[in-house]
């Protein structure tokens, strides 16, 4: 069997189950058995698929038959501009959370010495980026040592400045600590589960996706444990869930001021800023 041919009934056999973009995930998991880049998929057409590879192929595409995320397979997943080694401790990093990452750089950039604390880091991808991106030292934290000891894996392969450490939020934070908060808490309410996409719901994990009933019960606690460990003038910045912007904004409005909101490319709130008052 050619890599051509093997492509083709790859993107066949995920087409008839209905896989979203059937062509590009055969080619993505075909690269991954064969070790190589698209460029050399294309390339080398022609080439016979030796018997480890097809092994290996087969496997893949039976892995995301059964429903698992390709980035899960593949172990990888582009976010930024550079590749983050994902499993499943930790959520996949999306491109909408890349707006976060901008409003944390462009803020730095404006206060280069900023102490600054990522929170919920899971893979990584928000404090080494930002770190990358700024050459500022980051802080990052998060309650599942998993999702850690993969984050430290990311920061290795990247070289960036970043400290990780095991907590619940803000908790270990010496008050009037920081000049930075950012954060993708976990937003998802409890009861969405059920109209949740298979894929998300099933490898995801729960403990970096679901907040309680309403949705809103991380954002509340750090919220409240930021506005003790930023100091005066401090600045929040987080990611919103789904019609969440006007719930999160309430819950701010009394010990917090300048307020900027940042859309994602649907139109959709996805930052929430904030500066805590003096």
């Amino acid at each position: 069997m050619t890599l051509q041919t093997a492509l083709l009934q790859g993107t066949e056999i995920l087409e008839e189950a209905s896989i979203s973009v059937p062509r590009l995930t055969a080619e993505v998991l075909l690269c991954h058995a064969l070790l190589c880049d698209r460029a050399y998929l294309y390339a080398h057409g022609d080439d016979e698929l030796t018997q480890l590879a097809w092994i290996h192929y087969g496997r893949y595409l039976n892995e995301r038959l059964k429903g698992k995320p390709t980035q899960y397979i593949t172990h990888k997943q582009e976010f930024f501009g550079r590749d983050f080694f994902v499993n499943e401790a930790v959520l996949i990093p999306r491109p909408e959370t890349e707006h976060l990452v901008e409003a944390g750089v462009a803020y730095l950039r404006q206060h280069r010495g900023a102490r600054v604390m990522d929170v919920g880091t899971g893979s990584g991808a928000i404090a080494i980026s930002v770190a990358l991106e700024t050459g500022l030292p980051i802080f990052a934290s998060d309650i599942s040592t998993a999702a850690l000891r993969l984050a430290e894996r990311n920061r290795a392969k990247h070289q960036a400045a970043v400290q990780f450490f095991a907590a619940d939020l803000l908790t270990s934070v010496r008050a009037g600590s920081l000049d930075l908060v950012i954060s993708n808490p976990p937003y998802v309410p409890g009861a969405d589960a059920a109209n949740m996409q298979a894929e998300v719901r099933d490898w995801e994990p729960h403990v970096a996706l679901f907040a309680g009933d309403s949705g809103f019960e991380i954002y509340r606690r750090l919220t409240t444990q930021a506005a003790v460990a930023l100091r005066p003038g401090g600045r929040l910045m987080l990611e919103l869930g789904y019609q969440s912007l006007a719930g999160v904004r309430e819950m701010l409005v009394e010990s917090w001021t300048d307020f900027e909101v940042i859309s994602d490319l649907a139109g959709f709130p996805r930052v929430l800023a904030a500066t805590l008052k003096s």
